[in-house]
């Protein structure tokens, strides 16, 4: 039990972006609200804090309109393996040790109870593409295998997940893809095993999944290969369990500015004016976590994208939840997303390792 919780405890009128910051320093995915005589009063996930984003809540409201007022918790006299089997059953990572008052004692977290725990998820990174916008530089080099800092992209995400606890990884192969199996082999000098799916020809961003040896017992975690993230996987898939969906896909913010000023008619009647506005969008970010009965709805050896999977599961009813990205991310598509990440990433990624 831990009980050192200063960095992470709050009062009910803190911020949301207190209460993420406090989240992003004390690194246990939890902030507990607690008031002046100590009692516990809610929880704060990592996931809270994205619902609420997505809801449009301001982050100078006060956290006590989010928090979970009914958060499991269990005493100080709970044995380990009790709270472990609480955690499993609840789908949760921490919980917080109360006394018969109330008051905060201490926190429970998955990590002290399971160090040596691999994570059973499967992760599937999509690497086949041929990466024809940013020729001439993929002409003799899968695009994934472009330098980011000292590594290959690849390689960047690969031990990222590594950092979450995923030791088995799938990677799709196409497009020169003996320069892919050569430099990472089994992913034992990653502390990962890789295994690879060879398509016989594009299958799409989704396609590959029906290449995969058997249907998992888990969530699978599945991105594009061709991204600079530190995202939070393992935040990711809790709330993939939190929200009871089949399917999560990330978003990331996009803000395009008008260079010029909008306006807006009725018939021929100026009604509006708008000087340089700005339009907030929400757009795919390519990483998504897929519940196992969906991959049942990739058809075999043809093309299918993501698109085309999350759309086929909403005309079958079943829920996809969206996960917003606050860390950073770049797609890389173009020349100048490629520079830009070159600018921006290198020294991040030198924290990875």
């Amino acid at each position: 039990m831990r009980t050192d919780l200063a960095t992470i405890t709050l009062a009910p009128k803190a911020t949301l972006l207190q209460a993420m910051q406090a989240i992003d320093a004390g690194r246990l995915g939890i902030a507990l609200v607690v008031d002046p005589s100590g009692s516990l009063q809610g929880t704060v996930t990592d996931g809270d804090l994205r619902r609420a984003v997505l809801k449009g809540i301001d982050l100078q409201a006060p956290v006590e309109g989010v928090m979970n007022r009914r958060c499991t918790t269990v005493r100080p006299d709970a044995t380990a393996a009790a709270v472990f089997d609480l955690m499993r059953i609840r789908s949760i990572n921490q919980i917080p040790v109360v006394d018969a008052n109330g008051s905060l004692l201490g926190l429970h977290h998955i990590s002290d109870l399971s160090k040596a725990t691999i994570r059973p998820n499967w992760a599937v990174i999509m690497a086949g593409g041929k990466g024809s916008r940013l020729r001439p530089l993929t002409e003799n080099t899968p695009k994934v295998m472009l330098p980011v800092g000292d590594r290959p992209i690849l390689e960047n995400l690969i031990r990222l997940l590594v950092s979450h606890r995923f030791h088995e990884i799938f990677v799709s192969i196409n497009y020169l893809g003996r320069q892919i199996t050569d430099h990472f082999g089994d992913g034992s000098a990653l502390g990962c095993h890789i295994t690879y799916l060879r398509e016989p020809r594009t299958l799409g961003t989704a396609g590959a999944l029906s290449l995969l040896p058997t249907r998992p017992a888990d969530p699978v975690l599945v991105l594009n290969g061709d991204l600079a993230t530190d995202l939070n996987f393992s935040a990711l898939m809790d709330y993939h369990a939190e929200a009871e969906c089949l399917g999560t896909t990330c978003v990331s913010e996009y803000v395009h500015e008008v260079p010029f000023g909008v306006v807006r008619c009725e018939d021929d009647q100026v009604v509006e004016m708008q000087e340089k506005p700005s339009y907030r969008q929400l757009i795919n970010a390519g990483i998504y976590v897929l519940s196992p009965s969906l991959l049942d709805l990739v058809p075999a050896d043809r093309e299918f994208t993501m698109p085309d999977l999350l759309a086929e599961a909403r005309r079958n009813g079943y829920p996809v939840a969206a996960f917003p990205i606050r860390e950073r991310w770049s797609d890389i598509g173009q020349h100048s997303d490629y520079q830009r990440a070159r600018d921006e990433w290198t020294d991040k990624i030198s924290e990875w390792s």
